[in-house]
């Protein structure tokens, strides 16, 4: 297999809006930042953050963009929000983006074995299902239009920040905050909802209990950026019996099942209910790319 390109510091690229996918009448946008240069580059399929019901492909477009301008194509979806289409349909739109990416990789100066994936928060989330289950028959549920060769959701590696890993321990941990008079849990409540309709689903699609179940699952090299003080995502369920908090128990069962990962806490300061500010992360971007230069560029 020959080598992709990753440059130290590309610094130009080329910005589209493409159409990967259409429900009906509506459209579904990938926002694609693509280094300038013969390539083949590595790519990342970006899944954006906000509870499963908010935000969008502009959202963190920080991240995108320094990607791109270090060598990676990075390909920032729009996707169906849990507001009007319940869980696995922003799945089912990642999963396909996956195989459409593949499809079309020549024209988005990568390659189909160099395709990751990467996701903020509730987006981390969806990057580490697709991943671990990229074969499931009813997150592929899109057929890629008549004609196009087949292809497959696996990826290469995952990038996560700060995601809700369990759904179901994050919502029950949400309705004590709320109990205690914290803020930032009210909303989080009815997004919950929305999205998933049920704690039977939070619990069937949390990457954390699948691992626990013993499932069989795809384990492409992860990592996980967390900022601190951030009891949105770095806390304890005390309904499990592990001692530390969920970052550390997904990633050990993670590396129990035979996986490859790592927990990277940031300087950044987490804070619930406050929207990230991604210009106040570091190097977490320099070292996104240092782990993708690792794990696809070779």
């Amino acid at each position: 297999m020959t080598t992709a390109t990753l440059e130290a510091n590309t610094a130009d690229y080329d910005v589209d809006d493409v159409e990967y996918l259409r429900h009906g009448d509506k459209p579904l946008l990938a926002r694609i930042y693509k280094p300038r240069g013969q390539g083949p580059f590595p790519a990342l399929v970006e899944c954006h953050g906000g509870a499963w019901c908010q935000s969008d492909s502009l959202t963190e477009a920080l991240r995108h963009k320094h990607m791109a301008s270090h060598g990676i194509v990075s390909i920032a979806l729009d996707f169906r929000s849990g507001n009007e289409d319940p869980y696995p349909a922003s799945v089912q739109d990642i999963n396909y983006a996956i195989r459409w990416a593949k499809a079309n990789a020549r024209e988005l100066k990568t390659r189909p074995d160099l395709v990751g994936i990467s996701g903020q928060s509730s987006g981390g989330h969806l990057a580490m299902l697709v991943a671990m289950r990229p074969h499931d028959a009813r997150y592929a549920a899109i057929p890629l239009p008549a004609g196009t060769p087949a292809q497959d959701a696996t990826v290469r590696c995952v990038v996560m920040s700060w995601p809700v890993i369990n759904p179901l321990s994050r919502y029950r941990h949400a309705k004590r905050a709320v109990a205690n008079g914290e803020a930032w849990a009210k909303p989080m409540i009815p997004r919950h909802d929305s999205y998933w309709k049920s704690e039977a689903n939070m619990a069937e699609a949390s990457p954390t209990l699948m691992l626990e179940r013993g499932e069989k699952l795809q384990l492409p090299p992860a990592v996980w950026f967390q900022g601190r003080d951030d009891t949105a995502h770095d806390y304890k369920d005390p309904e499990s019996g592990f001692p530390g908090n969920e970052p550390q128990r997904f990633t050990a069962a993670y590396k129990k099942a035979g996986g490859d990962i790592a927990l990277e806490y940031i300087a950044m300061a987490r804070h619930a209910g406050h929207s990230p500010d991604l210009t106040q992360t570091g190097d977490m971007f320099d070292r996104m790319v240092s782990f993708v230069g690792r794990h696809i560029a070779v």
